[in-house]
């Protein structure tokens, strides 16, 4: 079989409910990569909320907040910034309404409060290496990739209608990202396979959430975890077993790869 890549969302696809990257899917990444295989991750979150996870797999290639960052073989390739106006005039409406954000670059995540319970319970379910210090003008003046706006689902609609720069995409009952409009992991993955020069049949992607349904939609080996969201179900062409029932594995063999 020729060289192929795949590429694995975090949370829910190689990482379990424990943050615990299973025995059989650690042992199928280095298989994969014996075999002449290039793999790469494909996730929401920021590049220093994973940097053990992509050591102990020795993962070099990788699309960062839903695909507005994105490295290849340890060299950024593509950066896609939230539009600055928009986010300052968000930011407003947020302040007015008392809806906590966080903001992310490359290097680190600000919050524009103190302490807020939906970003606690949140971050708290993330298990994350790092925490959001305050820093309320973090978004002034730097490049933003990726912004959290803590807010219940029924209070959505409302940015949705106001911002049209940008995409929400709810990854938690009490937070959305917020990504720039037309950008996802699709477009993260796009950007590598031209870089490295492979054909979309070369591309395989693993996933499980709401921000990996372009993904899916996108790659014609696609995957759902069998712990997936049912929309993102639909949109993969196979279904595996879920992350801790070895489901990784499952799946490789399940297209051929191993």
């Amino acid at each position: 079989m020729e060289n192929s890549i795949i590429f694995f969302d975090i949370d829910g696809t190689l990482i379990d409910e424990d943050k615990n990257v299973p025995r059989t899917t650690k042992e199928a990444i280095f298989q994969l990569k014996e075999r002449g295989h290039e793999v790469a991750i494909a996730t929401g979150r920021a590049p220093y909320m994973y940097e053990d996870l992509r050591k102990e797999l020795d993962i070099h290639t990788y699309v960062s907040f839903n695909g507005q960052l994105v490295v290849v073989k340890d060299e950024v390739i593509y950066t896609n910034p939230l539009n600055k106006e928009a986010l300052h005039l968000l930011t407003c409406m947020a302040k007015k309404h008392n809806h906590p954000i966080i903001y992310m670059d490359e290097y680190e995540m600000k919050a524009n409060v103190l302490q807020h319970d939906f970003i606690t319970e949140s971050l708290n379910s993330l298990k994350l290496p790092v925490q959001a210090s305050l820093d309320p003008n973090y978004y002034k003046g730097r490049d933003i990739f990726q912004s959290m706006l803590f807010i219940e689902e029924q209070e959505e609609l409302l940015y949705e209608q106001t911002f049209k720069d940008f995409k929400f995409v709810r990854w938690h009952p009490l937070s959305v990202d917020i990504d720039p409009a037309g950008g996802s992991k699709a477009k993260g993955i796009e950007i590598v396979l031209r870089h490295l020069g492979y054909s979309m049949d070369q591309v395989y992607a693993f996933g499980d959430g709401l921000n990996d349904i372009e993904m899916l939609s996108f790659t014609p080996n696609s995957v759902a975890m069998g712990n997936a969201e049912p929309l993102t179900k639909k949109a993969a062409k196979y279904i595996t077993k879920s992350v801790n029932e070895d489901g990784i594995l499952h799946g490789i063999k399940m297209v051929g790869l191993l």
